[in-house]
């Protein structure tokens, strides 16, 4: 049934109202049985966590949960060979002794797989909390039982973060050197200058290891002639000292020819500097101090390498993250001329650490030894003098920060915790370069994102696993002619190619996805991708901007103007396919030119439940044969799409169009405006929420409303399978509240019912934008207005925004309505009796016991 034209402005009101604060949406999502994904797992293994390509790219190494797999890194469905490392039951029984598991701790976590020479890897793990290496022989894949002392090298938890490089045949890593995680490193293992972090507090403070890897030496260097190794990691503030403990994300180097000092510093690092990282939003408060992955880009064409970070808030209730790029220029400029800080006692002041303004011994504390101070007869570290080893030992925390490119993140999403990033570097149809981000979240999904005109456009969101579980791992082959991403997980490796181009079965599709991997091929009507050898190189459509003038268009038949019609198909009918329309600005000159109005449906984006009503709407101005062409990904609508236009005076005719659909997945909508003078499209992304993801895992007890006065009594309770489910009960001496229905399921808390005339039941989201949680500060604000909940007339006026500094006042005859408000931990209700004047009453209901769950929202007559 098409809905009524007159709640639809209500509707439209509602949709207004609800802003996406972060707009980037994937604009399509491919379910892991839509695509080709090639998948390893082996039974009784878990923990596919550490991947390493082969040099010459044409084998994947995975390391596991006590073993290692050799994989085709063309197809990772093929295992080549494999190497188990199993703990003895003797080590099982003394790591179960000191109180860890023995099913999940107990065991030999591989968290270590490095080259080590053409024929062999370094492997370290876990080994039941007695950390070893081993070097497994590539020609037998056999290890060959040196078991080497992996402490300093290797975590003793499999839960404690880590992370290592191969530098020349010597292993640099971060991790922590105890049983207990307490005492963090960043050593050298080498055999011949052993180096370590000093143990102290302003050197590393509960760091959690992110990622380590070398930047050479440029053969133009003038200063240095030294590789430098650099460490990335999230770690508790020394300069702030609050009532919590405040994160910071910071980045280490080390220079790869430090020997230590003499006397001070002695096998301890004289080249250890860190600094901070900046990723947060310039126009806003809003801070991303959590890094969470890191990738180091070098590509054809870069003057130097780009360092890409993933970054969440500390307090992340709502998922937020972000990616921020930045030059390794910006690090060493802040490394080689930065101010230093000091420790300084100030009372009454947060601040613990400020900027050091002292005369800086010379050499430089923390520099390489550079070609200078060769010539100076300073040949190593070992000739520095004590008083600069004496200051990079009291101030290796730079004052300066690293910031990004443009001074701003690439990509923000909300709703979701990213967790890995690579990025592959391609070249699109006019030669312009892209950098493709390639961004791993904690729900088992793969978003594929790219710059564009300063605003960043998720092409597509891939489900990789069957199962919703966090990537823990990705790694990019971007050998020439064949790329692929890998993705490791608890369960197992999935191998992705890095677009899907053949998905997009039209030329406007091909060209709208705005894939630089992608262009339409007019002669063999597909989409094809620029990266494989074997994709045709001619008259080939790719428009980065999305523009679609250059495709394959016919005309159209429209309605005539100053009319309303309906077109409906039912609902066994088959979908029709695209239906081909004119290039934007085609057509005939003398009329007016096309031109959307707001709401445009690009800012429409929502999350609706699974099967939950939702409308979309679609206006415009242009000639007397503008009309509309609804499309659902990427074929003609099947149901009711209302369209009315209106002569104007000025000889243009406006257009509106308007649907109402339901979906059972995410899916995404195109409003067309077609006419002589050109055509017009506008897009947006439903998204369908899914249990799980807001639903909290365990049941909580049901909590009873307090009584109140006029003994109205509502009870809400959390459950398994159902997120939400909610009951209305009429109490004594409440003879005008209903106690109709129970019809509150679902995680977005939206419901409708229609009782028995004349009472009907409508519904609202709570908490936030269509039932999804959001910070407290924006409850108030995203709280979306109740218009004409009440179908009838004289019912349809507005509860205001509710907010708990400013209860609501405004009348609301009709309704009894309940919201969330939006402080942190607790529920509020709004009612309201039946008559003019009546005034709506904010009230505390009941705490909520777990942050974030999706609240419900329903409305009764009162």
């Amino acid at each position: 049934m098409c809905a009524p034209v007159g709640g639809l402005l209500a509707a439209l009101a509602m949709v207004l109202g609800m802003a996406v604060a972060f707009a980037p949406k994937p604009r399509i999502t491919w379910e892991h049985r839509e695509v080709h994904l090639e998948k390893f797992h082996e039974p009784g293994i878990f923990n596919y966590s550490v991947l390493l390509l082969s040099e010459d790219k044409t084998t994947l190494y995975v390391g596991a949960r006590e073993a290692v797999f050799a994989l085709s890194a063309h197809n990772v469905s093929e295992k080549q060979h494999e190497a188990y490392w199993k703990v003895s039951e003797d080590k099982k029984a003394k790591c179960a002794e000191k109180g860890k598991s023995r099913q999940t701790e107990c065991l030999n976590y591989i968290r270590v797989l490095q080259p080590l020479g053409p024929g062999a890897l370094y492997v370290c793990g876990t080994n039941a909390f007695q950390p070893a290496c081993d070097h497994l022989d590539l020609t037998s894949f056999r290890f060959l039982g040196r078991r080497e002392d992996g402490k300093g090298r290797c975590p003793f938890d499999p839960a404690q973060s880590y992370t290592s490089v191969m530098v020349d045949g010597e292993l640099y890593s971060g991790t922590s050197y105890n049983f207990l995680g307490s005492e963090p490193i960043i050593s050298r293992n080498s055999s011949h200058s052993p180096l370590r972090t000093e143990y102290a507090i302003p050197w590393l403070n509960e760091p959690s290891f992110v990622f380590a890897d070398v930047m050479r030496e440029r053969p133009d260097g003038l200063d240095s002639g030294d590789d430098r190794v650099y460490f990335f990691f999230t770690e508790v503030s020394v300069e702030y000292e609050f009532v919590f403990k405040l994160m910071i994300p910071r980045v280490a180097r080390v220079c790869k020819g430090d020997q230590g000092g003499l006397r001070t510093l002695q096998k301890k690092w004289t080249s250890f500097l860190k600094a901070r990282l900046i990723c947060s939003r310039p126009d806003s408060n809003l801070v991303f101090n959590v890094l969470q992955d890191v990738f180091v880009l070098r590509a054809e064409g870069l003057k130097e390498p780009v360092i890409y970070g993933v970054f969440t808030p500390q307090l992340n209730n709502v998922g937020l993250s972000a990616v921020c790029a930045y030059h390794l220029s910006a690090a060493e400029e802040v490394f080689s001329r930065g101010k230093y800080m000091q420790s300084t006692t100030v009372e009454q002041s947060h601040t613990k650490w400020v900027r050091y303004n002292g005369a800086v011994p010379t050499p430089r504390p923390g520099a390489c030894i550079t070609r200078e101070a060769r010539a100076a007869n300073l040949s190593s570290s070992l000739s520095l003098p004590d008083k600069t080893l004496q200051f990079v030992k009291d101030h290796p925390l730079m004052d300066s920060s690293v910031t990004p490119i443009d001074n701003r993140p690439r990509l923000i999403r909300s709703d979701v915790n990213y967790t890995q990033v690579v990025v592959d570097r391609t070249w699109a149809l006019d030669g312009t370069p892209y950098d493709v981000m390639f961004v791993g979240t904690d729900q088992g999904t793969l978003h594929k994102a790219v710059s564009l005109e300063n605003e960043a456009h998720i092409i597509e969101e891939t489900r990789l696993f069957q199962d919703l579980e966090p990537v823990q791992t990705l790694l990019l082959n971007s050998q020439k002619g064949r790329k692929f991403v890998y993705a490791g997980s608890s369960s197992g490796v999935v191998q992705a190619p890095v677009a899907f181009c053949e998905k997009h079965a039209t030329c406007e599709d091909c060209v709208l996805a705005r894939d630089p991997y992608c262009a339409w091929s007019p002669a063999s009507q597909a989409c094809v991708a620029l990266h494989l050898p074997d994709s045709p190189s001619r008259d080939l459509i790719q428009r980065m901007s999305g523009d679609t003038a250059g495709c394959p268009t016919s005309s159209v038949p429209s309605p005539p103007p100053g009319s309303s019609s309906l077109s409906c198909r039912g609902p066994g009918a088959a979908a029709s396919p695209r239906s081909p329309r004119p290039a934007s600005g085609s057509g005939s000159d003398s009329g007016p030119p096309v031109a959307l109005l707001p709401p445009f449906l690009s800012d429409q984006a929502q999350h609706v439940r699974a099967l939950g009503t939702f409308h979309l709407f679609c206006q415009a101005t242009g000639p007397a044969d503008i009309h509309f062409i609804w499309e659902k990904n990427g074929r003609e609508l099947e149901t009711c799409v209302p369209t009315q236009t209106h002569a104007l005076l000025d000889g243009r005719t406006h257009a509106l169009s308007w649907l109402q659909d339901a979906v059972g997945a995410s899916a995404e909508y195109r409003c067309s405006i077609v006419s002589s003078a050109g055509n017009r499209t506008s897009r947006v992304r439903v998204t369908v929420m899914r249990l799980g993801k807001w639903c909290p895992s365990t049941s909580t007890p049901p909590v009873t409303h307090p009584p109140r006065a006029h003994a109205r009594q509502v009870a809400l309770r959390v459950s398994v399978g159902r997120c939400w489910e909610g009951r209305h009960l009429r109490a004594p001496k409440a003879p005008a509240l209903a106690s109709h229905g129970e019809d509150l399921a679902g995680c977005t808390g939206l419901a409708r019912k229609v009782s028995p005339a004349p009472r009907r039941f409508a519904s609202v989201s709570a908490g936030s934008v269509h039932g999804l949680p959001g910070p407290p500060s924006a409850w108030s604000t995203l709280m979306p207005q109740c218009l004409q909940a009440w179908p009838g007339p004289g019912h349809r006026e507005a509860c205001p925004f509710l907010s708990s500094e400013r209860p609501c006042s405004t009348s609301c005859p009709g309704l009894f309505l309940e919201l969330s408000c939006h402080t942190w931990d607790r529920l509020a209700w709004c009612g309201a009796r039946r008559g003019p004047g009546a005034t709506c009453c904010f009230q505390p209901a009941l705490e909520a016991e777990h942050l974030g769950e999706a609240v419900p929202a329903f409305l009764l007559p009162a």
